[in-house]
């Protein structure tokens, strides 16, 4: 079975304050699990959180004048 973090640990890993991950599951932007009353966000979804804002970046060797 995979991981489950809570909120404070889902925001260290990453790296900012609880009410963050707070956020992304209010706007339903992250998977998340209810155990009974509780929060969970498994480590995966992190990773595809943090891997979905990833932005490449520019070759401007390779970029043409516009």
């Amino acid at each position: 079975m995979e991981r489950l973090l809570n909120l404070d640990e889902a925001a260290v890993c990453l790296g900012t304050s609880p009410r963050f991950p707070r956020r992304l599951i209010a706007q339903r932007r992250i998977r998340f699990v209810k155990v009974g009353r509780h929060v969970r966000i498994p480590e995966s979804a992190l990773v595809e959180f943090v891997a979905a804002g990833m932005v490449e970046p520019v070759d401007r060797a390779n970029r043409q004048a516009s």
